[in-house]
């Protein structure tokens, strides 16, 4: 409704909702720089043990200040970018559920309600990717992040559940003190697969890292925000969160560990051959998720010194470049980094903001990647086993990562001046700010980082590890080991950027085989799925009412008889025989009524068997005290009837019966039905059932409804809403009977 009335300066109207929460939560930054630990909690569904609690740590606070200060930059961003999109206005609806969806999932001290805003994030993620649904690509690359995404959640779903069957809670502050209990449970093994499956999907680990690149048919703030910065950190988020609960076995580890440094190496290697600036950056993000997995595998103090410091370099220095990649497209008509060059005198903002964020992302001093990159390089040298090798490889894939920082914040802008589909030109203020300010946030974080930076860092530490970490942040450690590998990544990626145009045919044309690529394996899922569709709907849903219903019938039977068979032992009947004349009348009619509709030839005997049947069952409502139900029995009844005869007493008799194997299977599934029924009615009324509501509908019948037949206050104040229901329902098959007497067959030719 805002952006319908204030379309032009919608942009600075939209960025107060994440600049308010922003300052909101920073105003808590002393409690929590104190040790405090704020935790709220309202009851939801307390005997499911499901509350609206919510938890404000170290941690917690550092991924909410990221979330609302990216937030703004891009809500003020999209003021300019999307202006000329049509449904602008849908666009803030989507990003600000999203971002409302991440700031529940990183506060959530509850699993479940965690769970409901982990697919939060899925469905609006969904809706932002595939924003350009005119596009068949956006379609498929939305829908494509929705399965990836959503069956990791599933699989957390299933975790979360194991793990309350070992705890009896769903509150994670709750687990603090259980980790021993949990690890040393049977059931650890599987919540550990589940649950980093989960995170693995969300943030794009190896094997499931394919739909990242290809979200990028996003437009450029959805691509800033959400696979930058925020979304894809919700995976690492839960790792982090959830290691010292159940992490610090081999298991958890070395999982974490060797799936962060495959993605790590792997994607920046698959970034070589890219050209696109988004895509460009969607490898690099993937390659540094990798480390921040890779960080938290390792495990020590160091290593989460270092995760938290590359995880806010990150999110600066990724966010500007993204805001920046799409500028240039706003202001060129184009993405392709060779069709780009020259652009410093053209756009000096932009190539300004962009250099800080490159700096940092290649690791330069004083920014604050820098300080992320050396202590990235500190932690993995401090290993014992596979230090060595996990050193080459990240200083492998960060010499990729300085390749496309080279491409993506240097080219664009020097060199000469490339012929453009649109006239260069400096984007407006409302898309230079929010970089601008993102850049600078990275310098200063560089320069003073014990001022910015180690408070936070304590207190995250302090909710990973449960423990201080006391590591002092410096930018300047001397000349060492680390500033000779920073300095060689350097190099390595400089020569890289120099060799790549002339290798990049030749690598272009080079794919691995579909059997190891994971993209074709999700491919083949999809197309295995929609073959099983195609198949079932042949054998089931065949347009057969008669194989519908022995589907239902077979497969409710076959489920819940495994149930009662377990449970014989808790049936006791005590047969009765004493039953009165009308009893014994009435069972003789239901069981010729019964006979009559199975031998019949006619329909319409069946159908005069099937009305004496449905009166049968009104007039023991009648003898057994129910007289309302009664008559809605006797009403429905008499309807049936008439609708079946004004249908089919034109229609020609039977053709001929059925097979005998179809009535001999027929017959063999209609017993088995009432065979099941009967034993449910005795396994029910075999115990004295409690409830509730019975003993509150018959109390407040009288006070509230006025009324002493329970039944009809029931239906007529308690339930007012379902019998208006029935009501229209039964007006509409009014209808129908109506125009089925007014129907003349014969009248068109």
């Amino acid at each position: 409704m805002l952006y319908k009335r204030f379309r032009e300066n919608f942009g600075w109207i939209a960025v107060t909702f994440p600049l308010f929460m922003f300052f909101g939560f920073l105003s808590r930054y002393p409690q929590i720089a104190a040790g405090e630990v704020i935790r709220e909690s309202v009851l939801w569904v307390p005997s499911l043990g499901i509350n609206f609690s919510f938890l404000l740590d170290g941690l917690s606070l550092s991924f909410v200040l990221i979330i609302t200060l990216i937030g703004a930059a891009v809500f003020l961003y999209a003021g300019v970018y999307m202006k000329a999109y049509a449904q602008t206005g849908r666009f803030y609806v989507y990003i600000g559920i999203f971002m409302t969806s991440m700031l529940g999932l990183v506060l959530s001290d509850n699993m479940l309600l965690m769970f409901v805003f982990w697919e939060l994030t899925s469905i609006s993620s969904f809706l932002l990717i595939g924003f350009n649904h005119h596009k068949e690509s956006s379609r498929k690359s939305a829908l494509q992040a929705l399965l990836v995404t959503g069956g990791g959640g599933l699989a957390l779903l299933s975790g979360i559940i194991l793990l309350y069957r070992i705890t009896g809670s769903f509150e994670i502050s709750s687990f603090y003190n259980m980790n021993g209990i949990i690890t040393s449970h049977d059931l650890y093994p599987p919540i550990v697969i589940l649950m980093l499956i989960g995170a693995f999907t969300k943030s794009a680990q190896f094997p499931f890292h394919f739909w990242l690149p290809n979200a990028m048919e996003a437009p450029t703030p959805v691509s800033a925000y959400l696979h930058s910065a925020t979304m894809v950190k919700a995976g690492v988020y839960l790792i982090a969160r959830m290691n010292h609960e159940i992490g610090g076995t081999p298991l958890w580890q070395d999982t974490v560990l060797v799936t962060g440094a495959v993605t790590m190496v792997f994607a920046a290697l698959l970034a070589f051959k890219q050209t696109d600036l988004k895509k460009l950056l969607a490898y690099s993000t993937l390659s540094v998720l990798g480390t921040l997995v890779m960080l938290l595998g390792i495990g020590s103090k160091l290593a989460i010194k270092a995760f938290f410091i590359y995880l806010i370099a990150h999110s600066l220095y990724k966010g500007t470049l993204f805001l920046v990649a799409g500028t240039l497209d706003h202001a060129t008509g184009t993405r392709d980094v060779t069709k780009l060059g020259g652009l410093r005198k053209l756009m000096p903002m932009t190539t300004l903001t962009a250099a800080l964020a490159s700096f940092s992302m290649m690791g330069v001093i004083p920014l604050v990647g820098f300080i992320g990159k050396e202590t990235v390089y500190k932690s993995i040298l401090e290993l014992e086993y596979w230090g060595t090798f996990l050193i080459s490889a990240a200083v492998c894939a960060n010499a990729f990562v300085v390749m496309i920082t080279l491409f993506v914040g240097f080219k664009p802008f020097w060199g000469a001046i490339l012929p453009t589909p649109k006239s260069p030109h400096e984007a407006p203020l409302k898309m230079l700010i929010g970089p601008a300010v993102l850049a600078m946030l990275g310098l200063l974080f560089g320069l003073f980082p014990n001022f910015f930076i180690s408070t936070m860092l304590e207190q995250s530490a302090e909710s990973i590890l449960s423990e201080t970490l006391s590591l002092k942040i410096s930018i300047w450690e001397g000349f060492n080991l680390v500033l000779l590998l920073s300095f060689l990544t350097l190099l390595l990626g400089g020569g890289l950027y120099l060799v790549r145009a002339r290798v990049a045919d030749r690598v272009r044309k080079v794919s691995l085989p579909a059997l190891v690529r994971p993209s074709a394996w999700y491919d083949g899922a999809v197309e295995g799925m929609l073959s099983f569709a195609r198949l079932q709907t042949r054998i089931v849903q065949n347009g057969y009412l008669r194989n519908y219903i022995i589907v239902i019938m077979v497969t409710t039977v076959s489920l819940a008889s495994f149930v009662l068979y377990q449970s014989v032992g808790e049936v006791s009947v005590a047969p009765d025989f004493s039953i009165t004349f009308y009893e014994g009348a009435l069972a003789c009619i239901v069981l010729v009524a019964t006979l009559l509709l199975i031998i019949s030839r006619s329909r319409l005997k069946s159908i005069v068997a099937l009305g004496v049947l449905g009166f049968s069952i009104g007039i023991i409502f009648v003898i057994y005290g129910a007289p309302d139900l009664a008559l809605t029995a006797f009403a429905i009844e008499t309807l049936n009837v008439i609708l079946f005869v004004l249908v089919l007493y034109r229609l020609p008799r039977f053709l001929k019966l059925s097979r005998s194997s179809n009535r001999v299977r027929d017959a063999l599934i209609a017993t088995s039905v009432g065979v099941f029924m009967t034993l449910t009615v005795l396994f029910a009324s075999s115990f004295e059932l409690s409830s509730e509501l019975k003993r509150f509908f018959s109390g407040a019948s009288v006070p509230d409804g006025k009324g002493r037949n329970v039944v009809n206050v029931i239906l007529v104040d308690f339930r007012a809403l379902d019998t208006l229901g029935e009501i229209t329902v039964l007006a509409i098959a009014a209808l129908g009977v109506f125009a089925l007497l007014k129907l003349k067959p014969g009248g068109r030719k």
